[in-house]
Parts: structure tokens; C-alpha cells; sequence
């Protein structure tokens, strides 16, 4: 996917902050189905001021587009701020980058910082891929509550940040 976008826009890298940004992180066979089950991959141009290349991505490879007919996936052409992340995520982002991905690559999302984000989402897929990485020892339970709780608590936080809170705070603490 970053090989398309990347030459879509001409720019070699992209924010990828969708769960697909996890793939930065572990490999998929080393991870959940819960957290390989998407078809998407969320990317966002670093410089975008106009919206214009994040909505080149979706019309060129975005869904329904022909190439997600062909290969079975799409990017959501997204902006930088589609996540809410915790303060110091760029120092954070980890580099995806391959034979396959070239000319393009992935600055993905940490991992913790991908876990805030989805939890700020707040959608049952999201808190089921938060899970998944749980449960597979793959999320330090302390990191993510200190990155949750790093969050800046003002307008731009969703109002079910409330729900997020609630639901981290419940998980039992690691044996």
C-alpha cells in the first residue's frame, strides 16, 4: 500500500495511523487476528494543508476504487489529525520500510500510542484490537495507561474519552 500512495502523492513517506500501523511494530504472524483483520490501511500525508493528496489516496486507492478490486485492500487517505495521540508520538513513530514499499514508507504509529488512539476512537473493533494486544502480551498494560492518561483533557478529546478511561482502568494488572 505505501508503494501506490507514495507515488500517488510524491512523497516517498506517509503516517500510517490506522491498526495497520501495527505491522511497523511485530510482523502479522506474530500477531492476533483481532489485529489483522482490516482491509485498510489508514495514511496520512505529512504535508497536506489543503486536504488534496490524502484525497488522492482515497480516489486512487481508497474503497471501491479499482485498486481495491484488484488487490483486495484500500487506503482511507486521512490528515495528520484523524488520531488522538499522546504528546510526543512523532519521537515515538517506528519506520516501516521494504524491498516491497519502495519508493514509499510507513511511519507507523508506536504501538502505545496506536492503542490510545484507537481507544479514543472508541468503536468495538477498536477496544477488540487493544485486547487482542493485550491479551497477547504485546501492550505493556502501565505504558498505556501513562500515555492514556498524557492525553491532553480539553475540547478536542472526543466526549467517550470518559468510556476509554473506564475501560483501561478495568483491565486486571499483569501477573
Amino acid at each position: 500500500m505505501l508503494r501506490p500512495a507514495s507515488r500517488v502523492i510524491g512523497d516517498r513517506d506517509l503516517l500510517v495511523v490506522g491498526s495497520a500501523a501495527i505491522l511497523g511494530t511485530y510482523d502479522e504472524d506474530a500477531l492476533p487476528p483481532a489485529a489483522t483483520r482490516s482491509d485498510e490501511a489508514d495514511l496520512a500525508p505529512f504535508e497536506d494543508a489543503d486536504g488534496s493528496r490524502s484525497m488522492a489516496i482515497e480516489g486512487s486507492l481508497g474503497s471501491g476504487s479499482m485498486f481495491h478490486e484488484t488487490y483486495g485492500y484500500f487506503a482511507d487517505g486521512v490528515d495528520l489529525s484523524t488520531a488522538i495521540v499522546p504528546p510526543g508520538w512523532r519521537e515515538r513513530l517506528v519506520l516501516f520500510e521494504t524491498e516491497g514499499t519502495h519508493p514509499g514508507r510507513g511511519w507507523c504509529l508506536e504501538r502505545h500510542d496506536l492503542a490510545v488512539a484507537k481507544l479514543v476512537a472508541g468503536r468495538p473493533k477498536d477496544y477488540e484490537f487493544v485486547d487482542a494486544l493485550l491479551e497477547a502480551g504485546l501492550l505493556d498494560l502501565e505504558v498505556l495507561r501513562q500515555r492514556f492518561d498524557a492525553l491532553p483533557r480539553d475540547r478536542t478529546i472526543p466526549a467517550f474519552v470518559a468510556k476509554a478511561e473506564r475501560w483501561l482502568r478495568s483491565r486486571p494488572a499483569p501477573d
